[in-house]
């Protein structure tokens, strides 16, 4: 690993920081774009490495794309150039990079294997950064699509995309033997989040009967009508790109993932990252306590029935079990307390920040129970990878670092309400079922101290949370 930290290091300091002071016209065009993509897989190898670091952009009412961002870095080079990554790779040659990239996964979870063969790990990260890159074009379009129409047809909405981090690719492929990366349909995907259940719908509708667009529809799955096991709930399309113009054909049949969700599937769907992150369990995988696997399970079916909906399956179906089975498990995982003190634990506090910041490094430790959260401005990305670098080179112990755009500061939490263990919707649909008065739920926007108080060394929280894999405090 050390050794790792020293390559990834080098490449940083010889690709990315040259680049972010070197004009694009006093650089041979062709050279640029080999070291511009030099530096993009440098960073997200640094990042696979770090064990659970993340990286992703996430948009809130418009914003730029990921390849943009990169853009941004090297001072004045082309956004719409940097977006149109094209596939340079033959699905043969994207299957084998992908298949080395799972044996590299679990030599890492492995002490005893052997040293990873760098050469060859540089050549496949090339392949599988190109062929996830490619997919940020058609996801721009299909994004778009989503914005326009949900503005038309809902209230208020959030949208959000990504491309998938190379680590969630790697987990991915290796938690499915027969998965190939050619094969995978959300190396791409963007989500809206809707205000109801009725929203949700009515755009899945759009999308189903009534959308003229020339996108293919791969798959769907509708998880409202036929929810998960775990609760999980929301609608899911995949989209086949499609394009008659010449110059955009290269990505006809590149599939994109397009999630729809209520407000209160989203508060679910918070609660599960939380107590995963902050428990150490992959709870989002359906992974973990078996205890804290039912009572999701069954916090599914009571959002599910609060939104007139089918339940989920192999959980009561009629409302006096069901919440007699909750209370059980919401005293027994002293759900309250627990998801309180998590919140209590965390101790936002944003650093110096320069005027103008869209980009925000946020630094997760649950342990120390502190957010930390540094702005930059966006002809400032390299400085903020910098950050990243140091950040992901202290990690342990379960603590997490992101790096995300969006318009303000004070849109983070709507952005990541998991980092900010905000489950106050969440914990207000159950407690609401368990005393039989539903009534409407609103939450304030949550506020990061830009105090004097919280620039100063965090003191110890009101609540001091300990944490271990089991979800005993």
């Amino acid at each position: 690993m050390a050794a790792h930290g020293q390559l990834i290091r080098q490449h940083l300091a010889t690709y990315v920081g040259p680049l972010a002071h070197t004009p694009q016209r006093s650089v041979e065009r062709s050279a640029f774009q080999q070291d511009l993509t030099i530096a993009r897989w440098t960073l997200r190898h640094a990042l696979h490495w770090a064990g659970g670091t993340r990286v992703a952009v996430l948009y809130d009412e418009g914003g730029p794309t990921e390849d943009e961002t990169l853009s941004a870095a090297v001072g004045g080079a082309d956004p719409g150039d940097m977006a149109r990554v094209e596939p340079a790779y033959d699905r043969e040659a994207i299957n084998r990079a992908g298949l080395f990239l799972r044996e590299v996964e679990r030599q890492r979870r492995d002490p005893t294997a052997e040293e990873t063969d760098m050469p060859r790990y540089w050549e496949a990260l090339e392949v599988i950064n190109n062929w996830r890159s490619s997919h940020a074009y058609p996801l721009n379009a299909i994004q778009a699509t989503l914005r326009s129409t949900a503005k038309r047809r809902a209230n208020k909405f959030l949208i959000a995309q990504r491309i998938k981090r190379l680590s969630s690719i790697a987990h991915k492929l290796d938690r499915f033997e027969k998965m190939r990366l050619s094969q995978m349909q959300d190396l791409g995907g963007c989500r809206a989040i809707l205000g109801t259940v009725a929203e949700v719908q009515d755009l899945a509708q759009f999308y189903s009967k009534v959308s003229r667009q020339k996108h293919e529809i791969a798959t769907v799955d509708d998880y409202i009508q036929q929810p998960k096991a775990s609760g999980y709930r929301g609608e899911h399309f995949v989209f086949k790109y499609h394009s008659d113009i010449k110059a955009n054909q290269c990505y006809n049949g590149l599939k994109i993932e397009l999630q729809l969700r209520s407000r209160y599937q989203h508060a679910w769907a918070t609660a599960v990252e939380t107590v995963g992150m902050f428990s150490g369990q992959a709870l989002k995988s359906s992974l973990g306590s078996e205890e804290w696997q039912r009572f999701f399970s069954l916090m599914g079916s009571v959002v599910a029935m609060r939104e007139k909906m089918p339940l989920v399956p192999d959980t009561p179906t009629q409302r006096a079990p069901l919440l007699a089975e909750l209370a059980q498990y919401a005293i027994s995982l002293n759900v309250t307390d627990r998801l309180h003190g998590y919140r209590n634990a965390v101790r936002a506090m944003q650093q110096p920040t320069q005027a103008g910041a869209s980009y925000f490094l946020l630094q997760l430790d649950p342990s120390e129970g502190t957010l930390s959260v540094s702005g930059y401005r966006a002809d400032n990305i390299a400085e903020a990878a910098k950050k990243y670098a140091e950040a992901e080179a202290k990690q342990g112990g379960g603590a997490d670092s992101v790096l995300v755009s969006v318009e303000s500061v004070n849109n983070l939490g709507r952005a990541y309400p998991n980092y900010f263990a905000d489950t106050r919707v969440f914990l207000q649909l159950m407690q609401q079922a368990l005393s039989g008065h539903s009534r409407g739920i609103v939450v304030p926007e949550l506020q990061i101290d830009t105090s004097a108080a919280a620039m100063a060394p965090p003191a110890a929280p009101t609540v001091k949370a300990t944490f271990n894999p089991n979800g005993q405090t």
